[in-house]
């Protein structure tokens, strides 16, 4: 099963709208996750500055560094197999 590291942000007044749907994304491939919630504004910045990016989520597979959700969504279509057809219209 292909692992996933994902950070993503859930303040009290705010949670992330591309954090969920990466986290949601992921489960529907399979991967077995493990997800860090940023719960502060600090721990957030701190985050963005450790790893020098200005937005969150942020998505690892099998420890190489993917990126945010548009990133992660690319990265999986391009992972899809093609469909078998058994015939062309």
């Amino acid at each position: 099963m292909p692992k996933a590291t994902l950070y993503r942000m859930d303040l009290p007044n705010y949670t992330c709208g591309y954090g969920t749907a990466a986290l949601q994304l992921l489960q529907s491939h399979g991967f077995e996750i493990d997800e860090h919630v940023l719960r502060t504004r600090h721990e957030t910045d701190v985050f963005k500055d450790k790893h020098h990016v200005t937005t969150t989520p942020l998505v690892f597979i099998d420890g190489v560094k993917i990126g945010g959700f548009t990133e992660l969504r690319k990265h999986l279509k391009g992972q899809k197999k093609p469909s078998k057809r058994f015939w062309k219209r």
